[in-house]
């Protein structure tokens, strides 16, 4: 009697769904902080921790207007003052603060990262990438966290098809984007060193 079992698969294996440029980008994205973290950049989570802490005083501002302990005919001159005054114009005001965060900052940032220990350099990396609706280009970014500093290097970019680096099935070919990566990391490192 024949085994007509299916092949066995590799459980490490990152597989996306083709259709599906959120998959995609998603799973080369999550590749690239591996990749950048196997170099010795550590991830640096303020941003992250800023976001959250302000997005947590948004939800907590709405919650107290939501929940207040009289219902509504009596509550009407709390609800004005949510509204008019205090939380609101702070919820407002932090909700600005927050898409200015994102929009100024983060732009389209994957990954902030400290300089690698024993690095002469004194600024981490600010990594990002592109990759547009109905594209197959994916464009990755590797640029200096604070490019004003004096350690900052040029920024380098990296495009190029997804399909150099998914078979027909959707599994990465982790060995094709760790090589370009790493180059891409080789690359900015060398412009680090040509700007001293």
């Amino acid at each position: 009697m024949e085994n007509k079992s299916e092949p066995t698969v590799n459980k490490n294996q990152k597989k996306a769904n083709l259709l599906d440029h959120h998959s995609i980008k998603h799973i080369l994205d999550e590749s690239v902080s591996e990749i950048v973290a196997s170099r010795g950049y550590a991830e640096d989570v303020r941003m992250s921790n800023v976001r959250l802490f302000i997005g947590t005083v948004i939800i907590a501002v709405a919650l107290v207007a939501q929940f207040y302990k009289k219902k509504f005919p009596e509550n009407r001159d709390f609800l004005i003052g949510c509204i008019v005054l205090y939380p609101s114009c702070k919820y407002v005001v932090l909700n600005v603060v927050l898409q200015l965060i994102i929009f100024i900052k983060e732009k389209n940032a994957i990954l902030f990262t400290y300089p690698p220990k024993g690095s002469y350099t004194s600024t981490g990396l600010m990594i990002s990438s592109k990759l547009p609706r109905f594209a197959d280009d994916y464009t990755l970014t590797i640029a200096s966290a604070d490019p004003k500093s004096i350690s900052a290097g040029k920024t380098v970019e990296l495009t190029k098809s997804v399909t150099k680096w998914f078979t027909k099935d959707g599994v990465l070919v982790e060995g094709l984007i760790w090589k370009d990566v790493n180059s891409l990391l080789d690359e900015y490192a060398g412009e680090v060193k040509k700007s001293k």
